[in-house]
């Protein structure tokens, strides 16, 4: 919106009325300390850098923190000759000569969360070596309004004018002649267009910051006065295409969290030296066109929009590029196959892709990292040979996956391996088997068998072997396995054998028949091994045959009683919670040298049953982290006690009415054999009088 003349000269009186009164006022704040009471700060803090004994009045190689003292001025008893001034969270209101002590030595300022509203012009001058120079978290806007420079900043090389409230075209005032800036930061103002004239006052500048503004337009050539440039943040804006890149120079370039739907380069036969390009959480329909000659080696495209991995769009969106294009469907759009021989990271995560052609990772020889989940991919095949051999981590979690390949000779380099969250039911069966330097494998939710050992027992004998099933065994560099909730119905003898895992999830199985044998083979490896929700009833391995076993998880299942334990164990952590344990008094007997976190919470605890168990653990080290919910039962019908609450009494009075009830029940008995035989007696006396009476007779 344009301004009409009388506007304009309505606005400059204001202006030069706004700039009088500002400085004026300066002046008036300037010399408070003289005129009305203010409270004395107390002592900055002066830090030698090279003689901690050094005279704090010297100033050679000193640091002088001024910070949250609740100042309106530079105190004017500051050493000489210090390097680094820090007057941040105070209350400047104007930079004038008389608020702020010039020091010609200065390198670094720093007036950050102040209220800064008005700087002298030429202020800084004097301050011919002053390098770092930060004004972030000001009112500068209000400086900007009356149109006047802050003079020339012939040495700054770094400037910090972020949350200052800067609308578009304010920035010139401080960039205007600053010939030898290199890092400028405007971040969370309020800029909304770069004009092609904003940084013509600093030519030298390499990287600039423009994150968290409004920024919706870009003029044309805004940055390409900027020879030397090699770092570009322009996120959190509200940009919505590029379809001219040509910032050829630069190495970092930042577009994320904008509203981009297309990022295209202009075609040029020029070297591109971009390095790195976030495009992340954006509204991109299409593979961006990066530069033909590219030094690509990060790229990040996660959370956008795209349907699949080819770059596509009209002729006349493509440009020239056309000419190297690959083929064009019915709707006139192109298919175009790009150079990405230097790439090492790719994200495609949380896009709505359902498939990727081989053919895409062509010439990502150096790649090392690709992460392609949280999309709608159904299959993902790697046939050719040599293909990805440099790939380390491949994260295909939470697609829909159901049909995964890996070809011969492919993948030799992977390390870590993400598919949790698919529909995988068979794969081939040695598909982990032929990767050499597999770390990390994660499995979990899938519907996924386990294949047994070839020298099959009897335990599987009495199972079927499931068609589809996974080899485990024979894997020497995996360490993590995740396999929960994988609707897992049997654990083979033998499952692991020559693979030394140290850590094994088979937690949320429901069901899970575990063999007797089946963790044989890591004895020397298991650190950590989780079983929790998998309704076991009972577990019949002995788990201190696992030498370096530090956690278990048996949590939530339907335990009545412990897995044995046939010799001392180096378990560490014990978790029991949520099972059908009556008694405990075993636990702390196996693993009282080695134990130092039991839970042991929802459990039919007996009271009684457990008073030593109780009293060992009160005078142990080892901590109950859900104690204050760990109950047990004393009496039959009666409530349950928290397990701090036990003493020995209660269970010596319930022995005492124990034993009482047992000298009353013996009495009883005995008053009742008493009567019997008196009542024997009678009858047997009466019955000798009849026999009498009738011989008589």
């Amino acid at each position: 919106m344009k301004l009409s003349g009388s506007q304009r000269k309505v606005s400059s009186i204001m202006a030069g009325f706004h700039l009088l009164f500002t400085v004026l006022l300066g002046h008036v704040l300037g010399s408070l300390p003289a005129t009305s009471p203010q409270h004395l700060p107390s002592p900055c803090l002066v830090v030698s850098l090279t003689n901690e004994h050094a005279s704090a009045t010297s100033g050679d190689d000193m640091e002088v923190f001024c910070d949250g003292r609740n100042l309106r001025s530079a105190p004017a008893d500051l050493p000489l000759g210090i390097q680094k001034l820090d007057l941040s969270r105070n209350i400047f209101q104007n930079l004038i000569r008389e608020t702020l002590a010039i020091h010609p030595t200065i390198h670094h300022l720093s007036l950050i969360y102040n209220k800064i509203r008005f700087i002298e012009s030429g202020l800084f001058r004097g301050m011919k070596h002053l390098k770092f120079l930060d004004l972030s978290k000001n009112s500068l806007d209000v400086f900007a309004i009356s149109k006047s420079s802050i003079g020339k900043l012939g040495s700054v090389e770094s400037l910090d004018l972020s949350g200052n409230g800067l609308h578009t075209g304010m920035t010139k005032y401080f960039l205007r002649n600053s010939s030898s800036l290199l890092n400028l930061s405007l971040n969370s103002n309020s800029l909304i267009k770069i004009a092609n004239d904003t940084f013509t006052g600093s030519p030298s500048l390499r990287k600039v910051s423009l994150h968290n503004n409004v920024i919706l337009e870009i003029e044309d050539g805004a940055f390409n006065v900027l020879y030397h440039l090699r770092e570009l943040d322009l996120s959190k804006n509200s940009i919505t295409c590029i379809t001219d890149f040509d910032l050829s120079q630069l190495q970092i370039l930042n577009l994320s969290k904008n509203s981009l739907e297309a990022f295209q380069t202009v075609y040029s036969d020029s070297d591109y030296e971009l390095v790195t390009l976030d495009l992340s959480q954006n509204k991109i329909h299409y593979f961006p066109l990066v530069p033909r000659r590219n030094k690509l080696a990060y790229l990040d495209i996660s959370r956008n929009q795209l349907q699949g991995v080819n770059t596509m769009g009209t002729a006349e969106e493509i440009g020239n590029f056309r000419e190297q294009s690959l083929a064009h469907n019915e709707s006139g759009q192109y298919l175009i196959q790009q150079d990405f021989s230097s790439l090492n990271y790719l994200d495609l995560s949380y896009n709505q892709m359902k498939t990727i052609p081989q053919s895409f990772f062509n010439s990502m020889v150096q790649l090392e990292h690709l992460n392609i989940s949280n999309n709608c991919i159904g299959s993902f095949l790697v046939e050719e040979e040599n293909g990805l051999n440099n790939l380390k981590v491949l994260d295909l979690s939470y697609n829909s996956l159901r049909d995964m390949s890996f070809g011969k000779n492919t993948l030799m380099a992977l390390e870590e391996l993400f598919l949790q969250g698919n529909l995988l039911t068979t794969i081939e069966p040695h598909t982990f088997q032929g990767r050499p330097r597999l770390k990390y494998l994660l499995l979990q939710q899938n519907n996924l068998h386990i294949c047994p050992s070839h020298a099959e027992s009897s335990f599987s004998n009495n199972h079927k072997h499931h068609q589809g099933c996974v080899a485990f065994s024979s894997i020497p560099t995996l360490r993590h396995l995740y396999l929960s909730e994988n609707h897992l119905k049997v654990l083979p003898n033998n499952a692991f054998k020559d693979t030394p895992l140290t850590l094994l999830d088979l937690s949320l199985n429901p069901g899970l028949v575990v063999g007797l044998n089946a963790f044989s083979g890591l004895e020397d490896s298991l650190v950590h091994l989780l079983l929790r929700e998998n309704h076991i009833s009972r577990l019949d391995v002995d788990l201190s045959s696992l030498n370096h076993l530090k956690l278990v998880d048996l949590s939530t299942n339907r335990l009545s009683m412990l897995p044995s334990w046939n010799k001392e164990s180096s378990i560490e952590s014990l978790n029991l919670g949520n099972n059908q344990l009556v008694t405990l008094d075993y636990t702390l007997v196996a693993l009282g040298s080695s134990l130092k976190t039991l839970y042991m919470g929802s459990n039919p605890l007996s009271c009684c049953s457990n008073l030593r168990f109780f009293q060992l653990m009160q005078r142990s080290a080892v901590e109950v982290p859900d104690i204050a919910t760990v109950t047990c039962v004393h009496k039959q019908d009666s409530e349950p006690v928290n397990i701090e609450r036990v003493t020995e009494e209660m269970c010596h009075s319930l022995d005492n009415s124990s034993r009482s009830l047992t000298i009353l029940a013996i009495l009883g008995a005995a008053l009742v054999l008493v009567v019997a035989l008196g009542f024997l007696a009678k009858v047997c006396h009466n019955r000798r009088q009849t026999n009498s009476s009738t011989f008589n007779a």
